[in-house]
């Protein structure tokens, strides 16, 4: 166990998430940019969709009465869709409608004053899946599960469009900042199916260049929605040593942790 020293930007999705800790990955490039300011959650959990993420959630995000024993979570972003657009005869397929009506959940979970789980202090970003290519994906698929037999392919470029639009539209709905990846990918490629597969790395999960675009569109989404939670307008939680070294008798004094907020 770890006291409480930083506050927190909780990752909520599925394997696009939990592959975010790689090198070139999202959450790795948050820790970077929010080192020793804001402490960088993950929770992102492969082949999840927002059906079964709720209950994990429900755990990981603590009632009021439980929050004062827990580090208070000033960005939560959640990324989920990528399986809920699983096309219908998959088991990971959630419908568009209670898809759109599990987000919002999750959202208001934080942001309804009447909620066990409401929390003022954090600020929610929705972020949209990615596009996919769903013959290669089906192919890499084949090849995690040992079998030289390509099935059907299970995703489909429109229906991750439209699963892509339906977190803009809960978004909005909500009242919550929203990075359309879809839509910056999409446009990096220019239009073009096929070089959507230079920000995949399978088919369906973000390369290091599809996470640098992801990154770069979250980062300018808190400076324009939240500007007050971007990291370079937060200070260090500790100070830097040139502080303690001009005044070195006074190192436990100036070594209090402090609000990244300045308050």
């Amino acid at each position: 166990m770890t006291a409480y020293v930083q506050d927190a930007i909780v990752l909520l999705g599925d394997s696009i998430t939990q592959f975010a800790a790689s090198p070139d990955g999202l959450a790795t490039k948050l820790t970077d940019a929010y080192s020793r300011k804001m402490d960088v959650i993950n929770r992102g959990l492969s082949g999840y969709n927002t059906d079964w993420i709720t209950p994990v959630f429900e755990q990981c995000f603590p009632t009021q009465h439980e929050a004062q024993h827990a580090a208070k979570t000033r960005l939560l972003v959640i990324w989920l869709g990528a399986n809920d657009a699983a096309l219908p005869h998959s088991v990971q397929h959630v419908p568009l409608a209670r898809y759109e009506a599990n987000l919002a959940a999750l959202v208001r979970a934080v942001r309804d004053p009447e909620s066990p789980r409401y929390a003022p202090d954090t600020r929610v970003v929705l972020l949209t899946p990615p596009p996919v290519q769903p013959v290669r994906w089906a192919k890499a698929l084949a090849g995690f599960m040992g079998s030289t037999e390509v099935q059907a392919p299970d995703r489909s470029l429109e229906e991750s469009r439209r699963y892509a639009e339906g977190v803009k539209a809960v978004a909005g709905r909500e009242g919550v900042a929203v990075v359309d990846v879809w839509g910056k990918i999409w446009e990096a490629a220019g239009g073009d199916e096929e070089k959507v597969g230079e920000f995949l790395l399978d088919g369906l999960h973000l390369n290091g260049e599809g996470y640098k675009v992801a990154y770069d569109a979250l980062i300018a989404t808190i400076e324009e929605k939240y500007p007050e939670y971007h990291y370079d307008r937060l200070r260090m939680v500790f100070p830097e040593w040139s502080v303690i070294a001009e005044n070195v008798e006074s190192y436990r004094e100036l070594t209090k942790k402090r609000s990244a907020f300045g308050n």
